[in-house]
């Protein structure tokens, strides 16, 4: 697990632009089982590639006509139980984080993996998910 000292400024990042922190198996299915759409950000301490994944859905999600309806996130080697649970509602993809989903009626119907977010600019993943907001939201 991450000291959280090293977490929290990551974590901080999204929660303080309105993503709600998934911390328990619980509130990752009841989360998930709403109606409507639902972003979840799994949250990474790798540098390279949550240093773009959180400022490119922040940008996706400021910059978008259309937007999901909740804003959730856990982080990977730290929000331990919530992200295991996470990822079952993710397969047949393998664990990834960071990673970005995007869920419809609990469906997951969007999914950005680390290797589609490795060496790429924070543009180019809010332009990803910006097309997927306006074909679900």
């Amino acid at each position: 697990m991450y000291p959280a000292e090293l977490v929290m400024p990551m974590k901080a990042e999204l929660t303080d632009n309105g993503f709600e922190e998934l911390l328990t198996p619980q509130a990752v299915d009841e989360t998930l089982k709403k109606e409507g759409t639902t972003l979840v950000v799994i949250n990474s301490v790798c540098g390279c590639s949550a240093g773009t994944a959180r400022p490119g859905v922040l940008l996706a999600v400021a910059h978008s006509e259309k937007k999901p309806d909740r804003l959730a996130t856990s982080f990977a080697g730290f929000d331990m139980e919530a992200v295991q649970q996470l990822r079952t509602h993710l397969l047949p993809y393998p664990p990834s984080s960071p990673s970005i989903a995007l869920f419809k009626n609990g469906e997951l119907v969007h999914f950005i993996e680390r290797h589609m977010i490795e060496g790429r600019p924070a543009q180019m993943i809010a332009a990803n998910l910006a097309d997927a907001f306006e074909q679900y939201c």
